[in-house]
């Protein structure tokens, strides 16, 4: 009797202690939301014509597996492909995705990836009308794109401000996933300001909304009906959802939705330095009590960081008056510091901080502008080379002891190969200057005077050459 008492005790005290804790809350109720946001969500479909060359198998061998487990993977979703099955030819490659109308005549906010390189963009709205959709402009890097469809009065979504977000909160999406449409499906803010390794540029909402191929470009709701964010990417083992999905701030995306409308390109700050993080042993090497800040491992010659007097070991700790706890942070603020501003810069040099002022510049919009930036790979030029710089591999191979220099990867016809420049020669000095790496010979190759011969260092297998070589007047 006495052990039924205690039990009934035990059990009425939780249960009275779990409806007045101040953590216990009823679950929120979705369907108005649903209601009056769907709407304003649009099914997307695209085409594009594709070459397509198919492998046939000699008779009696079966297809080649392909490891089911191929790690971790972060996946942007598209939806489905209904390929053609001709051996080679056109044939017609078909994708389903989501999006939101943002204004009543007919902008409409998508994924760059749904409609990347399609032929045809075809919007289907909740009354069940069909439109084509022009594209008015897209940018790669935050994912985001602009779709125009011919129609007025149309429902639109409210704007919610990402800044006020919680890790914890409630949020909702709608989309179109494996082009069931309008559906809708909840959970909650998982982490706030994620970067992820595919992107530089935008701080993503991370949840455990379940989004599926699909759901790309959709809508995420918070519990005001405002919309957050844009659905983008999962990272996932097999393709399929597992729990972390990731959508781009719908500031991030209104602030490129109007430079699409007002200029239709996408600039962003660019700086001119490669960094890394500080981690705790760098950290306690520079004096530092915490490690914090973003550490300039290569300073960019003729950028913005070193027209400024930023230098190769400074660490970042503040931009514009914003702490940088870690190095991933500072491309975000970067990018979207306005070009042509100046911005104040703290850094820390030689154990004292000390305050910059750079004038930001723009990021360059073509890839190989930015990978000739990173000095991943030269590129030919007056001299007829094309160069890249050392790997630590290389250098001992080579028995290269000195530091900086180029590796001769190409030669092409020009006053190299008249001056007797082969390929595999290590390039140390170029008219007096020393070799820093492919950018810097790339910028010494500009400045070289026509009509008259200059000197040029090279290492060729182990021992050291001058050559002269001599630029045709122009």
């Amino acid at each position: 009797m006495k052990k039924m008492v205690m039990r009934t005790w035990i059990v009425s005290t939780l249960l009275l202690w779990g409806i007045n804790s101040p953590f216990a809350q009823e679950l929120p109720d979705f369907t108005r939301l649903v209601e009056a946001s769907s709407p304003a969500v649009v099914n997307i479909s695209t085409s594009q014509k594709v070459k397509q060359r198919q492998l046939r198998l000699p008779r009696g061998k079966d297809s080649p597996s392909i490891p089911d487990d191929l790690g971790d993977l972060f996946r942007r979703f598209f939806g489905d492909r209904e390929n053609g099955d001709d051996d080679e030819g056109d044939s017609d490659s078909q994708s389903l995705g989501s999006g939101f109308i943002i204004s009543p005549d007919g902008y409409i906010l998508t994924n760059h990836h749904v409609v990347k390189d399609a032929d045809e963009v075809i919007v289907r709205l909740t009354d069940r009308r069909e439109m084509p959709a022009t594209v008015v402009g897209s940018d790669a890097r935050s994912d985001t794109a602009v779709l125009k469809i011919a129609a007025k009065d149309l429902p639109v979504v409210k704007m919610g401000d990402p800044s006020k977000l919680k890790v914890g909160e409630w949020v909702l999406a709608i989309g179109s996933p494996f082009g069931f449409d309008h559906s809708a499906t909840a959970g909650i803010v998982s982490a706030l300001g994620r970067n992820l390794p595919t992107e530089n540029y935008v701080p993503f909402i991370q949840t455990d909304v379940a989004i599926n191929p699909g759901n790309s470009g959709g809508p995420l709701f918070n519990l005001s009906g405002e919309v957050i964010g844009v659905n983008s990417q999962i990272y996932s083992r097999t393709g399929g959802f597992m729990g972390l999905s990731f959508a781009i701030p719908i500031d991030v995306v209104m602030d490129v939705v109007s430079q699409i409308k007002g200029k239709g390109f996408v600039s962003r700050g660019w700086l001119g330095v490669l960094i890394q993080d500080v981690t705790r042993e760098l950290a306690e090497s520079f004096g530092m009590e915490r490690p914090e800040g973003a550490l300039v491992a290569k300073v960019l010659p003729g950028g913005p960081a070193s027209s400024g007097g930023i230098e190769v070991g400074d660490v970042i700790l503040e931009f514009d008056g914003k702490r940088i706890p870690q190095s991933a942070t500072l491309p975000l603020l970067v990018g979207r510091a306005p070009v042509g501003t100046n911005i104040e810069i703290k850094v820390m040099r030689s154990g004292k901080t000390h305050d910059l002022t750079i004038k930001i510049g723009e990021l360059p919009n073509d890839d190989e502008k930015i990978q000739a930036s990173n000095s991943e790979l030269g590129e030919t030029n007056r001299l007829g080379l094309t160069v890249v710089d050392l790997t630590t591999e290389q250098r001992a191979e080579l028995n290269i002891k000195e530091e900086g220099g180029v590796l001769v990867k190409e030669v092409s016809d020009g006053p190299a190969r008249r001056a007797g420049v082969r390929q595999g020669d290590v390039i140390l000095m170029l008219n007096h200057s020393r070799i820093a790496d492919a950018v810097n010979f790339r910028a010494l190759v500009k400045e070289l005077p026509s009509g008259r011969p200059v000197p040029l260092l090279v290492n060729r297998a182990g021992g050291a050459l001058f050559l002269a070589i001599k630029l045709p007047e122009e």
